[in-house]
């Protein structure tokens, strides 16, 4: 059978060699975990020593010590010329419910460790107004209230509705569903909207979460990149959606021009497709860019249309920890997820919602000096790039929280491991690419001080001189049989 795949391998291995001690044990020690877990069951057929070696950026020796202490423990088969598959069956086809392997989620499951967390953007620590939102939110509990509220508290809800209509957006509470973060509102959304085969069309590259819902409803990707000639071309096929991030792209930071972003709402618009729109990000345009940030969304352009939906959230505006995101659309789509909603938790957690409607009041002021910090930190993010890493490729960006940087030459995801071992952990672009591109890309959030950004850019340059020339382990001599 086809082995699993060496790419795939590595994702599910995640930091197996930030630890303490020899790489061949680090990297036995995860595989363990893997197979002792059942997410490589019995039979599953692992990569040679060689393409494993290249995946993960280490030794072959690495991979073949590690590969025959877990043969001497029984978990492991190897035959020569046979290959090596997990022990307990006879090689056959994979499970075919397995987790996800995208690194973003993967290091979020990772405990906390000394690796400095570079693959997942977001603000690092709750603001003071969150804290006192909370407080705020805590007097205003009481009174007869059941607390299930599928379809979002009725104050949020009538909040973020009179929030889009100042905005120029004419918006009514109906219009409006609450979500446990703007992930879950594209869970919802695939849920209502897309059979299995059905197609989808995604930027390459895009937000990986957004990629990972998709997948799990079985759907059919169709890339695109940012022209009107490719997004008219798709939407004439008549997919299922298009899932567009319009502004603050994430992971380019770029925003299209509005010509643009008109011209595919009205080809959306035109073919008759539901245009989900993410503007988690679209407010943290910087204040240095020339560019002022966006007072109307791009719910403006069809405020009444059936096919343009809005995801939003505060958990990249304010803090990640507070799970309140939204969904705008027409009233029968809302009653729709909101079924779908009660059905998953009964509605998001109230005291998190009246939270919610006292950061709306001040939202704007939190959301400018938000933009400020991050155009401060990606300023310095790039001079250290310029500084330690000069052939690295990048420009600077429009807004939101994230880098795209393209190496010079090497693979992105083995260049990850390598840096992996100098204490930090980078995303990979291959990973965000449906289309298959963007192997030789990383995204670098600059999301945390200034201090910590120069730390992680030197232990990336560290890493990326190893990487160039060649990253060895330390494992013992090798082994007299190799497969």
């Amino acid at each position: 059978m086809s082995p699993i795949s060496p790419a795939e391998l590595t994702a599910r291995l995640g930091r197996w060699s930030a630890g303490r001690g020899p790489l061949y044990l680090l990297l036995a020690g995860r595989l363990r975990a893997l197979i002792d877990d059942g997410e490589l069951p019995p039979g599953t057929a692992l990569p040679t020593d060689r393409a494993l070696a290249g995946g993960l950026s280490a030794g072959r020796t690495t991979v073949v010590a590690a590969y025959d202490l877990l043969r001497q423990e029984g978990r492991l088969v190897r035959r020569q010329g046979s290959g090596t598959w997990v022990a307990g069956a006879e090689a056959g086809p994979l499970n075919a419910t397995e987790p996800t392997v995208n690194p973003v989620f993967l290091h979020l499951l990772d405990p906390p460790d000394h690796v400095a967390q570079l693959a997942c953007a977001g603000p690092t620590g709750a603001p003071p107004a969150v804290i006192a939102a909370y407080r705020a939110a805590l007097g205003s509990l009481g009174g007869p209230d059941l607390g299930y509220h599928p379809a979002g508290h009725p104050r949020l809800r009538a909040a973020l509705a009179a929030r889009y209509t100042e905005r120029g957006v004419p918006t009514t509470a109906s219009q409006i569903l609450i979500t446990t973060g703007g992930q879950q509102g594209l869970s919802l959304l695939a849920r209502a909207l897309i059979a299995p085969g059905a197609e989808v069309v995604v930027q390459a590259p895009t937000y990986p979460g957004a990629l990972e819902v998709f997948r799990e409803s079985a759907a059919a990707l169709r890339p695109v990149r940012n022209t009107i000639e490719e997004y008219a071309g798709e939407l004439s096929r008549r997919p299922a959606l298009a899932y567009l991030i319009a502004l603050c792209h994430n992971p380019t930071g770029r925003s299209l021009p509005s010509p643009v972003r008109r011209e595919i709402v009205l080809a959306a618009l035109a073919a008759g497709v539901p245009l989900v729109v993410d503007d988690v990000l679209a407010e943290l345009t910087f204040p240095t860019t020339g560019t002022a940030r966006p007072s109307v969304p791009m719910a403006a352009l069809a405020p009444e249309a059936d096919e343009l939906i809005t995801v939003g959230s505060l958990s990249k505006l304010v803090w990640g920890g507070l799970r309140i995101g939204w969904v705008r659309a027409q009233p029968a789509l809302i009653g729709r997820l909101a079924r779908l909603k009660a059905v998953i938790d009964l509605g998001s957690g109230v005291l998190d919602q009246l939270a919610a409607v006292e950061l709306l009041a001040d939202l704007d002021e939190l959301i400018a000096g938000r933009a400020g910090v991050l155009a401060a930190q990606h300023d310095h993010l790039c001079a250290e790039l310029r500084r330690y890493l000069p052939d690295w490729e990048f420009g600077p960006v429009d807004g939101g929280q994230t880098l795209w940087v393209r190496l010079p030459h090497g693979d992105a995801a083995s260049y990850a491991q390598a840096a992996l071992r100098r204490g930090i952990a980078v995303l990979p672009g291959g990973s965000l690419d449906p289309s298959g591109g963007s192997a030789d890309f990383l995204r670098i959030p600059f999301v945390v001080e200034p201090a910590a950004l120069s730390a992680a850019v030197k232990a990336m340059a560290e890493a990326w001189c190893g990487f160039a020339g060649r990253v060895a382990g330390n494992p013992p001599p090798l082994p007299a049989i190799a497969v």
